[in-house]
């Protein structure tokens, strides 16, 4: 389907026709679809735009992520049918290993999806032969490797289902998390809950690694000052006042908001 870019919601269209593509070739499953649908209607919450305590949270996943021994980025369907590129991209600059783990797990699929990675650009994704289990995890997202998100000290999962980051974190693992939706198990059990779309956090949280690879001082400046309770209060206070615009019926789709689109704060 060919979507005009005239179109006000282009961006949020050309996603969905990416999960239906990639459901088309295995990658996504049908389930997949109720996640993006959730992810979207907490969006328009948003304005469908980065708010400024997304912007700091994404500063300090790109610090820690950049201290970390071990960096993983975990990787499921929607991941991969939205945000293959941006996936390696951020990979490549941190640098991290990339693991395929999925919850509607099949050999074929967890195959198909490392050759999406593989596509672009991405070398060595494990997934295919695991070799460890996560305990307290009875799904086959226990499945993993021990020189991947077994063996992590910092884990970035995005798109998470909630149990996995549960998990992870009582393995003492610092889990960075990816999702709309501020109550979710995943932001609520994640070290670093980032609060955004994925397509715009990933190339965000890069181009912070990118900045701060040459200033390990403010690095750890962020690394140190970053306060999740204090940023999670900060996107629930940027909602309240979302949602008292929408009452009044002045708030605009896009553009103009205070708290959107870059950040008035430090970490």
């Amino acid at each position: 389907m060919k979507i005009p870019r005239s179109h006000p919601r282009y961006e949020s269209l050309v996603r969905r026709e990416r999960l239906v593509r990639g459901w088309k070739e295995g990658i996504v499953v049908p389930e997949g679809f109720i996640a993006q649908g959730r992810g979207e209607a907490w969006d328009y919450l948003f304005g469908e735009e980065t708010s400024a305590p997304g912007l700091v949270a994404e500063r300090a996943a790109a610090a820690r992520l950049l201290a970390a021994s071990r960096p993983v980025i975990s990787v499921n369907g929607n991941v991969a049918a939205l945000a293959a590129r941006e996936v390696v991209r951020l990979a490549k600059a941190i640098p991290a290993r990339i693991e395929v783990n999925l919850f509607h797990r099949t050999e074929a699929r967890v195959r198909r999806i490392v050759r999406v990675l593989e596509r672009a650009g991405a070398s060595e994704v494990l997934g295919i032969r695991p070799n460890a289990r996560i305990p307290g995890l009875e799904s086959k997202r226990a499945l993993s490797h021990r020189d991947g998100v077994y063996g992590a000290d910092v884990v970035l999962v995005p798109l998470e289902d909630g149990d996995r980051a549960e998990a992870l974190t009582r393995m003492g693992k610092v889990v960075v998390s990816i999702d709309l939706n501020p109550l979710s198990r995943t932001s609520q059990r994640a070290a670093i809950p980032v609060v955004d779309e994925l397509t715009r956090a990933l190339p965000n949280i890069e181009k912070f690694v990118r900045e701060l690879k040459g200033k390990p001082d403010e690095a750890a400046r962020i690394r140190k000052s970053y306060h999740r309770n204090g940023n999670l209060a900060a996107v629930f206070s940027f909602l309240e006042w979302r949602l008292g615009q929408l009452r009044q019926g002045s708030a605009s789709p896009a553009k103009g908001r205070p708290g959107a689109g870059k950040s008035k704060h430090r970490t």
